[in-house]
């Protein structure tokens, strides 16, 4: 008659223990091979700062120099647009007239993505040639319910986006206030 190997509950386990630790620990080893902590102070690495830049973005569709055109025609008998998409390099002003002192661009793209609701996809870099943050850049992703009177989009902080002016050609004048975290 075969006899059974009889070990404590608590040896088991142990036992079990350390057949998973020696099986997993290599395994965690070279996953995370790639990451290393960093002490902030030998990288000299800044303080946190949190900054509120307002701005007026200028989608000019219309004239001899549009900053917005139509790449991508939306699909036939859609009241939203869906589909449509058009690529920017909209003027970034200081003031809600486009002749206001220019200390940017958003260059990028908005797309029509709601079949049912009016809904803009927004992907612009605010790409700055002005002032202190000359030659800086932030980016603006999300959803822009346009018809709301005001919108929020994400960026590494919070961006608030309010239409100042829509007329009949298509040109629109947006208020964006943007808080971003920086060093």
């Amino acid at each position: 008659m075969a006899r059974a190997l009889l070990i404590s509950p608590p040896y088991f386990i142990f036992f079990i223990f350390l057949i998973f630790s020696y099986a997993i620990i290599p395994a965690f080893g070279e996953e995370y091979s790639y990451v290393k902590r960093v002490n902030p102070k030998k990288m000299k690495i800044l303080k946190e700062k949190l900054s509120h830049f307002r701005l007026y973005w200028h989608d000019i569709v219309s004239g001899s120099n549009p900053t917005s055109i139509q790449v991508v025609k939306p699909v036939k008998n859609s009241s939203t647009f869906f589909g449509s998409i058009n690529m920017i390099d909209n003027p970034l002003t200081i003031g809600p007239k486009l002749s206001s002192k220019l200390v940017g661009k958003a260059q990028g793209f908005y797309s029509s993505a709601g079949q049912e609701e009016f809904g803009l996809l927004m992907v612009m870099n605010f790409v700055f040639i002005d002032g202190k943050y000359n030659g800086s850049t932030f980016t603006v992703l999300g959803r822009n319910k346009v018809l709301s009177k005001v919108r929020e989009m994400e960026v590494i902080g919070y961006v608030q986006a309010k239409t100042y002016m829509f007329n009949s050609t298509g040109d629109a004048t947006v208020e964006y206030n943007a808080y971003v975290k920086h060093y």
